[in-house]
């Protein structure tokens, strides 16, 4: 391994170790879900070995299996902290009356791709056909994910549709990483969020393989047909860096005839759901959350 793999990998490293510390920002989006009790552990198997989740129930007393949404944390696939998302978790369970899996799948530099897109296919593959040992539906389920998580997101999808694994009644990809080929990513932005520092080190500690960077389950937004996809909900923010791929994905899902709502957030980094505005905050949770409700009851 040369200089600049094993300096990715410190960084990688050091990056994860501190995550639980480090990220913050879902003290100031706890607007709601205040009823959700504390999640379930709930260990699936994988091709990878057994994967940790974190089981959210919706408040009260359901008569029977609830629907489910399984979420893929972000974090760049350096930081294994799915506890970064619990106020979406909490926030999703409450307003739509649905459960919620968070899968705590495995990062760099401990683990390279495919493992961690390996690790969710398989876990929403299990959450579908044994979650009804659980009380879930699984029947109807969703799948959803954030930056790092909405590639998770939509490769699952894909192969689910490629290899018929399971059938998602809505992809929710939220400022969606799809290209990790392409290093040039503008932004219109001084100081990015998502920095090409950033890009290079997750290139470099999880995507090591520069052969296989292009393969649609590692860069969705190379898939040539998207026909057959679940009913999607993208959003994508003004600033990001990442937003050109988010946008574009959008554009060729309703194109292939996939029923897609897109929402650019306006004023916004990688970072969309900023706490420096409550009021735009709680209205993009509960707009995804009844997005969720609709896919998931209707």
């Amino acid at each position: 391994m040369g200089g600049m793999g094993l300096y990715a990998d410190l960084n990688a490293w050091l990056t994860g170790a501190t995550a639980r510390w480090t990220v913050r920002y879902g003290e100031d989006l706890r607007h709601g879900g205040q009823g959700v009790a504390d999640p379930e552990r709930w260990t699936v198997p994988t091709r990878h070995g057994r994967v940790r989740c974190e089981l959210y129930r919706p408040p009260g007393r359901p008569s029977g299996p609830v629907p489910v949404l399984v979420h893929l944390h972000g974090g760049a696939f350096i930081m294994r902290h799915p506890g970064m998302d619990d106020f979406w978790c909490r926030h999703v369970a409450a307003r739509a009356g649905v459960a919620v899996v968070n899968v705590d799948y495995e990062v760099a530099p401990r683990r390279r791709y495919p493992v961690a897109h390996e690790q969710t296919h398989d876990a929403i593959v299990h959450v579908q056909r044994h979650g009804v040992d659980r009380g879930l539906d699984g029947d109807r389920l969703a799948v959803s994910g954030f930056s790092a998580g909405g590639n998770l997101a939509a490769s699952a999808c894909l192969r689910a549709r490629d290899e018929q694994t399971f059938t998602a009644r809505l992809q929710l990809l939220a400022v969606p990483s799809l290209d990790v080929v392409t290093t040039d990513k503008p932004s219109t932005v001084a100081r990015p969020m998502i920095s090409p520092r950033m890009v290079g080190l997750v290139r470099a500690a999880y995507f090591k393989d520069a052969s296989r960077r292009a393969e649609p389950y590692a860069s969705p937004a190379f898939a040539t047909d998207l026909q057959g996809l679940p009913p999607a909900m993208v959003l994508t923010a003004e600033y990001d860096a990442l937003r050109a791929e988010g946008d574009t994905y959008a554009e060729r899902l309703a194109a292939a005839g996939v029923p897609v709502d897109h929402l650019v957030v306006p004023r916004r980094d990688h970072y969309f759901l900023d706490g420096t505005d409550p009021a735009q905050a709680r209205g993009l949770l509960d707009a995804m959350s009844d997005r969720v409700s609709a896919a998931l009851h209707g």
